[in-house]
């Protein structure tokens, strides 16, 4: 009996193991078709979206679907995304997704839970230099101010095209420029390994652009070079 009970064990073992990793799969591929989702929806607004001349100068762009936020006294803000760099330094099409996430708090008189999407441009590859490295400080580690939205960036202040990151929210359908400052966005790893189903290190997707992006990315990398292509394809 003690020798039919090992082998049993070890096959529920491997089983259980399987069927996490699959979970795993169906969340990454859930939380890319979100991030879709919103990217989409946004630039289909066009009167209130980012300013084409802006996500066309940026160099990475954050995609963050579904922050939530919690408060009672004392506040929360915690979600998980993803961040994409341009290659041929920031300057070429989209690379692949790099796992991340943004936590924050806060303390006042407050109550109450809601869901946010939030949209960071990097208009440089400095942040991400430290972004890579363990967490960003919004605000500490790179200026960032709330992004202007509209067709164009014409009425963007001198804070604004200086910033080295913008930040955009939408919640309950209204989409809007909104300060981050003092947020923490950190690497995932355990994102990263479920993504690409083995430990990929964001450097090698985000800098060095050496990891090719799974299946499941596509559909977002197509939507963002289908709204900003590289320098090169686009039109004169």
């Amino acid at each position: 009996m003690r020798a039919l009970r090992i082998p049993l064990l070890l096959s529920l073992a491997a089983f259980t193991a399987f069927h996490s990793a699959l979970l795993a799969a169906d969340k990454q591929a859930e939380r890319l078709q979100d991030a879709r989702n919103v990217f989409q929806e946004i630039m289909d607004t066009a009167d209130n979206g980012i300013p084409q001349d802006l996500l066309d100068r940026a160099a990475c762009i954050a995609i963050i679907p579904g922050v939530k936020k919690a408060a009672f006294i004392f506040g929360g803000r915690h979600g998980a995304g993803y961040v994409l760099c341009r290659k041929d330094n920031g300057t070429g099409s989209w690379g692949s997704p790099s796992g991340f996430s943004i936590s924050g708090g806060s303390f006042g008189l407050q109550i109450g839970v809601s869901e946010t999407d939030f949209i960071l441009l990097f208009m440089n590859t400095d942040g991400i230099q430290k972004l890579i490295q363990d967490k960003f400080t919004l605000g500490a580690d790179a200026a960032v101010a709330a992004g202007p939205v509209g067709r164009n960036a014409a009425a963007a202040t001198d804070a604004q095209m200086t910033a080295k990151v913008l930040s955009y929210s939408r919640s309950k359908g209204v989409f809007a420029g909104l300060s981050l400052e003092g947020a923490v966005l950190r690497p995932s790893a355990d994102d990263n390994k479920e993504l690409y189903g083995r430990p990929v290190a964001p450097r090698a997707i985000l800098l060095e652009h050496s990891v090719a992006a799974p299946a499941k990315a596509q559909p977002l990398i197509a939507l963002l070079n289908k709204y900003s292509p590289s320098q090169s394809k686009k039109p004169l």
